[in-house]
């Protein structure tokens, strides 16, 4: 996995913490939704990383 990807994929799951506290705190729903969404995202990105590195090996 190389560097860049790495960031990327964190910055996906920070910035969806940051919107799912958002969320929590101004009750929206949809904002917490889409936090969540976008920590999913980094995990399944951070996932195909990793089997593209098992792969290389």
């Amino acid at each position: 996995m190389s560097a860049g990807d790495k960031i990327e994929n964190t910055g996906d799951k920070v910035k969806g913490a940051v919107k799912e506290g958002a969320g929590k705190v101004t009750g929206n729903e949809r904002l917490k939704a889409e936090g969540k969404a976008d920590q999913a995202k980094g995990d399944v990105k951070q996932a195909g990383e990793h089997v593209k590195d098992a792969f290389k090996r």
